[in-house]
């Protein structure tokens, strides 16, 4: 049984910084994230490198001063992005990206303290998009974009349960996290999983992610259409949302031409 935990709708807004060159806040499954992105500029001698651009990605909490968790997020974070920006067309130059997380869901279950030791793959999403986002917002150039959610596999009454953006609470109970990123030529970015799974539950974990990243819009006549109910469609269509909302701001922009 698939189901997800989210019960509102992802929102996001670009643009929300003014001195960045990019910038956008997402908000989901209880998670909000700020995001800045200013770049290309020009990188430090010790950063250079004379054939592409160095993508930094610095991840701040909600709380406190940045420690193994955020610096393990930011090298994953680095290193996927680093893939689908253009790098080799700016070399010598920089792309930093920093991510400011302001609201997290509360888990009063958990020991603080290892959750701040342990990797924190729920909040892995709401940082990919928000990332994602302001990158578009500052027009960094880019192969593909990409869009990243997270699962949980938990054991109910000896069967498998798959929950979509899981919460805090329900990663610590669950058997396995996963956290897969896809790029909208739908090709595999991100794969990250932690706890005990099998093969088929890994594969299953992976079609379930991929549905949401890579879901077809159904078209009529070549027009895009929405989707209609299924009940095989669990959780948000993600690509869409980032469409939808690149969509959303250019006709902001353009409206002093009407």
């Amino acid at each position: 049984m698939t189901t997800t935990t989210a019960t509102t709708a992802p929102e996001a807004a670009l643009g929300v910084l003014p001195r960045a060159d990019g910038s956008a806040r997402y908000s989901h499954a209880g998670y909000t994230v700020t995001a800045s992105v200013n770049g290309p500029i020009e990188a430090q001698r010790r950063d250079e490198h004379p054939y592409e651009a160095h993508v930094d990605v610095i991840v701040r909490p909600a709380a406190g001063v940045g420690g193994t968790r955020e610096r393990h997020l930011e090298s994953i974070l680095q290193s996927s992005f680093a893939q689908i920006i253009l790098v080799k067309s700016f070399p010598r130059s920089l792309i930093q990206i920093v991510l400011q997380v302001e609201e997290s869901p509360e888990n009063e279950y958990v020991n603080t303290k290892l959750v701040q030791a342990s990797l924190n793959f729920a909040v892995m999403p709401a940082l990919f998009q928000t990332a994602m986002l302001a990158l578009l917002s500052a027009g960094v150039p880019m192969r593909a974009t990409a869009t990243a959610t997270a699962i949980a596999l938990a054991s109910e009454n000896g069967a498998t349960k798959t929950l979509i953006d899981p919460s805090p609470r329900q990663v610590e109970l669950a058997q396995s996290v996963h956290v897969f990123a896809f790029t909208s030529q739908d090709e595999l970015l991100l794969a990250e999983s932690e706890g005990d799974f099998t093969i088929k539950e890994w594969d299953a974990a992976y079609e379930t992610a991929k549905n949401i990243c890579c879901r077809p819009s159904p078209t009529m006549d070549g027009v895009q259409m929405m989707a209609i109910d299924d009940d095989r469609l669990v959780g948000p269509d993600l690509r869409h949302f980032i469409r939808s909302t690149m969509e959303a701001k250019v006709a902001t922009d353009l409206h002093w031409k009407s």
